[in-house]
């Protein structure tokens, strides 16, 4: 009995903590749609006047990231990309929103 009242109470407190893809959709439309485009699909003329390519966020290149990677990208810049200053929890819905742009 008592264990099962503990584990219960665990999965609560984790459902609580979980990134929330809606949020993280608001948060992308903030921050990341400039560049990464409404659909994760990249906007081509950013990508053309930085002079890179951007994978869609939807590619398994993307998606096949871990969430840490995926979070260091966010909030510590890659390649061209500026870090984005995010919470933690704005970052970790981000990243629920882009694994839904699978």
């Amino acid at each position: 009995m008592r264990i099962s009242t503990v584990l219960i109470f665990i999965f609560a407190a984790a459902s609580l903590c979980a990134a929330d893809a809606g949020a993280g959709k608001a948060v992308y439309m903030g921050h990341c749609k400039n560049c990464h485009g409404a659909d994760g699909a990249g906007n081509p003329n950013v990508a053309k006047m930085m002079k890179v390519t951007l994978k869609p966020l939807s590619s398994s290149d993307v998606q096949g990231k871990s969430d840490a990677d995926l979070k260091k990208a966010i909030t510590g810049g890659t390649g061209k990309m500026k870090p984005v200053k995010l919470t933690d929890a704005e970052a970790g819905d981000v990243i629920a929103y882009v694994r839904t742009l699978k």
